[in-house]
């Protein structure tokens, strides 16, 4: 298990993340870490870890792109000084620009996205000396056919985070990835309607790619 006692973890992202979390800060009593896969995590790890009594904050914002968490990256990552940081962005990114194609302001492309990614990334690392790990993880469209247009540049976006993870030595966690087993069973439409906002079966999916990125010991479940 990578987080240790009384360590702080923050998770970031869009609407995926926010998930009627609490404000300012997602964290503490009556949900306030949200109903997605941060209060999965969170229930998770208080369960399996009760001993090392980690603090979980949700600071998700739904319709965030990666130029919103910049411009809130001071408030909202650098004064929480977290000890591990997971960062899900860049499904209204791709999404506005299928969306809302005529509204070419709220697009975020390819070039400014992986630039921004870094930037965020390592401002993490040099200005958080008691930082002890950043997992990014890619976003996602629940699409199984890769060439549908906005799945392709999904995957696009996804490549270029994992690319910001090699060059910035973040934790990579594909959420893509861990969707493709379902749709061997079930169509997308069954995990998300719209094919973004998952139900709790899909937040599960994502709580337990963060949670293998963080080393959490299943086993321990069992005790």
């Amino acid at each position: 298990m990578k987080l240790g006692q009384g360590q702080r973890l923050v998770m970031i992202g869009d609407s995926i993340t926010d998930c009627e979390r609490k404000f300012p800060q997602g964290e503490g009593l009556f949900q306030g870490v949200g109903k997605g896969y941060v209060a999965l995590v969170d229930a998770l790890l208080a369960t399996a870890y009760p001993e090392l009594s980690i603090r979980v904050t949700n600071m998700g914002i739904g319709g965030n792109t990666v130029r919103d968490l910049k411009a809130r990256w001071q408030m909202d990552v650098i004064d929480l000084k977290p000890d591990w940081l997971t960062v899900m962005i860049g499904i209204n990114d791709v999404w506005r620009q299928f969306d809302q194609p005529f509204i070419p302001e709220s697009h975020v492309l390819l070039e400014e996205y992986e630039q921004t990614l870094e930037e965020l990334v390592i401002s993490a690392k040099q200005g958080l000396q008691g930082l002890q790990g950043v997992v990014l993880m890619t976003p996602f469209y629940l699409e199984p056919n890769s060439e549908d247009w906005m799945r392709k540049r999904m995957d696009e976006f996804g490549q270029a985070a994992k690319r910001v993870a090699e060059r910035s030595g973040a934790h990579f966690v594909d959420i893509q990835a861990a969707f493709a087993s379902q749709f061997k069973y079930i169509h997308p439409t069954a995990i998300a309607s719209d094919r973004v906002h998952p139900g709790l079966a899909g937040h599960m999916v994502i709580a337990r790619a963060v949670l293998k990125a963080l080393g959490f010991e299943w086993e321990r479940m069992e005790d």
